[in-house]
């Protein structure tokens, strides 16, 4: 692996300060990514493989990657358990999501690369870029030329699987975590609301094929057995109804957070894929 330059910055954010870490490559293509891990909005951090390891591999293809250290919604009792974390305070939307977008701006305007400059995430990270990327589009200033997501939670409530993808996850029970119960409560702690009276940019599969129209050109990468799925498929037909580019795949023989086990396969190939698709961006 060739050596980078890899440094932190704390930048003056919209809530206090914002950590992001910034990966130079060494030979670099002038493009950039924003990006934002994924732990279901109150857990992970910028050390996490789905954050450090994924900007490593990118960085190895030339792009720059400003990490962003958003702030974490609350863990409570019911959720220590399943972060295995200890309980905390924590913040609600829209800080994490104004976090986001003042990350992508900062990095846009910054001497890091020239551009074009993506924006995208895993899980949860993948909703916060593409809630920023909404956001962005609508405000007309300065837009992601790409958003690049991976097995992203786009919608608080959650249609049942099909049938094949219902098979898959029965045949494998440990997988069958992301059920539309879980998702809603999930939603609930992030928003600190209730998810039916949340806007499109807290929960961007919400948007109407309308609302869509200036959202940048997409690439998608979905975990084969993932209830997830179901939410990144149904936000792919909508851009696609709405106009916008979007190549949306299924990673083969993948359960939910395959970018945060780099010794897997699909690790490199999904990251392969998405800064194939970087790289095409005059």
């Amino acid at each position: 692996m060739t050596a980078h330059d890899i440094r932190d910055h704390d930048l003056d954010g919209p809530h206090g300060p914002l950590r992001v870490r910034v990966y130079s490559p060494k030979s670099p293509s002038r493009h950039g990514l924003v990006w934002a891990h994924g732990g279901g909005f109150a857990g992970g951090d910028i050390d996490m493989p789905e954050a450090d390891a994924v900007a490593r591999a990118f960085v190895d293809h030339g792009i720059a990657v400003v990490s962003v250290d958003y702030a974490l919604a609350p863990v409570t009792t019911a959720w220590a358990a399943r972060l295995g974390a200890d309980e905390r305070v924590g913040v609600h939307y829209p800080v994490p999501h104004d976090e986001l977008v003042a990350a992508f701006l900062w990095a846009a305007s910054s001497e890091i690369a020239s551009g074009p400059w993506a924006i995208g995430g895993a899980s949860a990270g993948g909703n916060l870029a593409t809630g920023a990327a909404l956001r962005l589009a609508h405000e007309g200033g300065v837009v992601p030329a790409l958003a690049v997501l991976a097995y992203p939670t786009l919608q608080a409530v959650q249609a049942a699987p099909d049938p094949e993808l219902r098979a898959l996850l029965d045949g494998d029970p440990s997988a069958d975590v992301f059920t539309p119960d879980f998702v809603r409560r999930m939603y609930e702690n992030y928003l600190g609301s209730d998810p039916d009276t949340a806007d499109v940019y807290a929960v961007p599969g919400t948007a109407e094929p309308t609302a869509l129209a200036s959202f940048p050109p997409t690439i998608m990468v979905n975990d084969e057995t993932d209830e997830l799925r179901v939410s990144g498929e149904a936000f792919a037909r909508s851009l696609a109804a709405a106009g916008v580019e979007v190549a949306a795949v299924v990673e083969p023989g993948t359960t939910h957070g395959h970018l945060n086990r780099p010794e897997e396969a699909a690790f490199a190939a999904t990251i392969d894929r998405f800064a194939a698709r970087i790289l095409q961006l005059p």
